[in-house]
């Protein structure tokens, strides 16, 4: 098996999993469905297309790198005569965030991957359509690596500069990856229900999956350094 790197970051990104009706969440980090249907999209598939072929398939798992900031938009429409007023919604966003999410299947297949999402047919969103893609997606070709090695790589950081001059000199980033056989029964695990059956607008379903919940330590040569004299509010000497 081998490991494809995406790079997702732009002004806003939305990733809901529990959305209903005027209210608009967003998840901490990417969903899988949402990485999916990015992909589906970059190949050309329609939403009506079947994905259980390969896509479902594949392992997948997102690291933080820069979480960004919560911003909440409020937003109403009006019928084009002017005589329906819509309800208002609350639509909620990740601005600045900046993630590294990884997908783990045939060396093949994830070659085929990297060439569409570098030629995407349809245009590509971080979650919503109000979030395109403003930088490339892919770090590099597929490496010959399991994923979770693949995202514990502190080589592989891709936060902002500016971010990490306002980190600490090491930095803990959360990743949260699907779960796998060899995987210990006491491992942090959450249930999601992100995993697409179908993106068909008339019935669009998910099923679920366990989440493993981890973290990768990185030395950050652009942090701040603290140190701390016990003396200093004493004066100098």
């Amino acid at each position: 098996m081998s490991v494809l790197l995406l790079k997702l970051a732009a002004p806003l990104q939305s990733w809901g999993v529990a959305s209903r009706f005027a209210r608009r969440d967003t998840q901490q980090y990417p969903s899988k469905s949402g990485v999916l249907g990015l992909i589906a999209a970059a190949q050309g598939r329609r939403r009506t297309d079947p994905i259980e072929d390969q896509l479902v398939g594949l392992a997948f798992g997102v690291r933080i790198d820069q979480p960004g900031t919560l911003i909440r938009d409020f937003q109403t429409a009006v019928s084009l005569d002017g005589r329906t007023q819509y309800p208002l919604s609350q639509r909620y966003y990740l601005a600045d965030a900046v993630f590294v999410a990884a997908i783990e299947g045939d060396p093949t297949l994830l070659h085929a991957i990297r060439d569409a999402l570098s030629r995407p047919e349809f245009p590509l969103y971080l979650g919503r359509r109000s979030c395109p893609v403003t930088e490339p997606l892919t770090l590099g070709e597929p490496q010959d690596r399991r994923l979770s090695e693949a995202l514990k790589d502190p080589s592989t950081w891709q936060a902002a500069t500016w971010y990490k001059r306002k980190q600490p000199a090491t930095v803990h980033l959360p990743i949260f990856r699907d779960q796998t056989p060899e995987d210990t029964p006491d491992v942090l695990t959450d249930r999601v229900r992100d995993v697409p059956i179908s993106f068909d607008p008339v019935r669009r379903e998910y099923g679920w999956r366990t989440v493993i919940t981890d973290h990768t330590r990185v030395e950050n040569l652009l942090g701040r350094v603290h140190n701390h004299d016990p003396f200093a509010a004493f004066g100098g000497a």
